[in-house]
C-alpha cells in the first residue's frame, strides 16, 4: 500500500516538475522551461573552492584574491548559460522503426535539429531505462543529425518507444543539463520464428526438392528459368549452347499435365496441442522459408487470408498479421 501510494505521488511530481507526458506526436522543441541544469560533483567542489578562496581574501584583505575568486566565479556562471543553452531550443522528431523479431533489438531512429546559428556539443542522448546515455552526437549551427536507440525486445506486437533522456556537460563539465522528450513512435515485433520446424506444407505429394509435381507426365519444351524452379529440371543441353556473352541465359524444362502442388500456410491445420505463440511462431518460419525458396503461398489466419503471391509486400502483410493476432485495436488489412 504504502509502496503504491509513494509511487504514485512519484509519477505525479515528475509530471508537475520534469514535465513528462503522454507521446507527443511531430517534431517537439526543448524550450528553455524543459531544460533542467543542477551542479555536477565537479561543479559543486569548484563553489567549495571559490567559498575558501573569498574567505581567505577577507582574512587577509587581499585584493588580488577578491579578483580571482569574483573571475572565477563569473567563469562558473557563463559555463552555467553555456551548458543550458546547450541543450534549449533543439527540435527531436521520431524517424524511421524498422520492423524486427521477437528477441532481436529495435532501432528508434532520433532526428536532432538545431535551428540556432550556434553549435551544439556533446549531447548525451538515449532512453531513460537504459540508465546512462550511450549514446553522443553534435548537432551543427542550422543543421540536423540523427541517432538510432536500441531496445531489446521480447514479445509480439507493437512496442512504444520509453522515455527520452538528453544530458550535456559542456563547456566545462561544473553543470548537468538535461531534457525528457516522449516520442510517438512505436516498432512492430513479429513473432520469432520457430528454429526448428516441419516441412512446408503442401497441399499434394511434393517431389524430393520440395516442390510441387504440377505437369511432371509429357515433355513440352523448354521455357525461362524462374525462381523455385527444381535444379533436376534445367535443360543443361539447352544452356550449353548459349553463349553467355551472347545474353545466355538458364532455361527449364516444361511438362503438361500432373497435378498442381499448393503452399498453404494454414493457421487453423496446425496441431491443436501447440499453444498460440508457437503455432504463430511456426507460421513466421514458413513464411521466411517460403520467401527464401522463391515459392507462392498462401496465407490463412483465423478469417483473413491472402491468395498464393510472394514479395517484399506479400511478407510484410503476413508477418505483420501474425504479429498483431489477438490483439485488440489493431485492424488488419485483409488485402495487400
Amino acid at each position: 500500500m504504502l509502496r503504491a501510494v509513494n509511487e504514485s505521488l512519484r509519477r505525479r511530481a515528475g509530471t508537475w516538475l520534469f514535465q513528462l507526458r503522454e507521446a507527443e506526436p511531430g517534431e517537439v522543441t526543448l524550450n528553455p522551461r524543459r531544460v533542467f541544469i543542477v551542479p555536477t560533483k565537479a561543479g559543486f567542489g569548484f563553489c567549495l573552492l571559490l567559498l575558501m578562496l573569498l574567505i581567505g581574501s577577507i582574512n587577509y584583505t587581499l585584493g588580488l584574491g577578491f579578483a580571482l575568486t569574483f573571475t572565477a566565479g563569473m567563469c562558473a556562471v557563463v559555463d552555467m548559460v553555456l551548458t543550458n543553452r546547450n541543450l534549449a531550443w533543439l527540435q527531436l522528431a521520431p524517424g524511421r522503426v524498422p520492423a524486427v523479431f521477437a528477441g532481436e533489438e529495435a532501432g528508434f531512429e532520433v532526428l536532432v535539429r538545431n535551428p540556432r546559428k550556434a553549435d551544439r556539443y556533446a549531447i548525451w542522448i538515449d532512453f531513460l531505462e537504459a540508465g546512462d546515455p550511450r549514446h553522443v552526437i553534435d548537432a551543427p549551427a542550422e543543421g540536423s543529425t540523427s541517432v538510432v536507440l536500441a531496445l531489446p525486445t521480447r514479445e509480439r506486437g507493437w512496442l512504444p518507444a520509453p522515455r527520452v533522456r538528453l544530458i550535456t556537460r559542456f563547456p566545462l563539465g561544473l553543470f548537468r543539463a538535461w531534457s525528457y522528450w516522449q516520442p510517438a513512435a512505436r516498432a512492430l515485433v513479429y513473432p520469432f520464428p520457430e528454429p526448428v520446424a516441419p516441412p512446408l506444407p503442401f497441399v499434394g505429394t511434393p517431389t524430393p526438392e520440395g516442390y510441387g509435381s504440377a505437369g511432371q507426365d509429357d515433355f513440352a519444351g523448354v521455357r525461362s528459368y524462374q525462381p523455385g524452379d527444381s535444379m533436376r529440371h534445367l535443360a543443361w543441353r539447352q544452356i550449353a549452347r548459349h553463349d553467355p556473352a551472347l545474353g545466355g541465359a538458364l532455361v527449364t524444362k516444361s511438362f503438361e499435365g500432373g497435378s498442381a502442388d499448393e503452399l498453404v500456410l494454414d493457421f487453423g491445420a496446425l496441431p491443436a496441442q501447440l499453444d498460440v505463440e508457437a503455432r504463430l511462431s511456426r507460421m513466421a518460419r514458413w513464411v521466411l522459408d517460403a520467401e527464401q525458396r522463391a515459392l507462392p503461398y498462401a496465407f490463412k489466419l483465423g478469417a483473413l487470408e491472402y491468395p498464393p503471391s510472394i514479395g517484399d509486400a506479400h511478407r510484410a502483410a503476413c508477418l505483420r498479421a501474425l504479429a498483431l493476432y489477438g490483439q485488440p485495436g489493431e485492424p488488419i488489412q485483409a488485402n495487400i
